[in-house]
């Protein structure tokens, strides 16, 4: 198998299909090759990765960044997430509107999501270990947020009751978030 990168419905976030040699001892695989991913479009300086482990139907999201953006390689190295990126730039064609990808430690996909999205994912299996590679490093004072369920950006989540954090619970729906609390869309 060779490395493949597909570029989802949202321009800029990136479907990554790694190579992976697998024997009778396991597999191998690179998990980023700064060439490679180079040559496919993915040009950031990574400088923080993150570690999360969560149980069965925890959802975290819809989060971002704005005065320091961050793009993120997401994979997951046990169990299985639905990872989602939400297009919030405003004057960005495609504004509101989202894409999904089932990542797992099995199909070891990963996804390219840039600056500008929020970034959110649920837990389908008993507990996940999901990295997040950052090209920023975590601001406190710069959390944003969307609600999860948000009936106008309508995230199709295969969960019914989610656990989440209370800060998760309490963000606002995309309408409502302050023009200047959204990054802007640069051609």
């Amino acid at each position: 198998m060779t490395l493949k990168f597909t570029e989802q419905s949202l321009p800029g976030v990136i479907l990554i299909e790694p190579a992976v040699f697998e024997d009778d001892r396991g597999f191998f695989m690179e998990t980023y090759h700064v060439g490679k991913y180079r040559e496919a479009g993915i040009d950031p300086d990574f400088v923080q990765d993150n570690l999360s482990h969560s149980r069965r139907f925890t959802l975290r999201g819809l989060h971002y960044q704005l005065k320091h953006p961050q793009s993120k390689l997401i994979y997951v190295i046990a169990g299985e997430v639905l990872d989602i990126a939400v297009d919030i730039r405003r004057g960005s064609p495609m504004f509101g509107r989202w894409t999904g990808t089932l990542l797992s430690d099995k199909n070891k996909r990963q996804l390219f999501i840039p600056a500008g999205f929020a970034h959110g994912f649920c837990v389908l299996s008993e507990t996940a270990d999901v990295i997040y590679k950052c090209t920023d490093l975590y601001a406190s004072g710069d959390e944003y947020g969307i609600l999860w369920s948000d009936p106008t950006i309508n995230i199709v989540w295969p969960i019914e009751n989610p656990i989440f954090s209370e800060k998760d619970a309490k963000y606002p729906a995309l309408k409502d978030v302050p023009e200047e609390h959204l990054p802007l869309y640069k051609q």
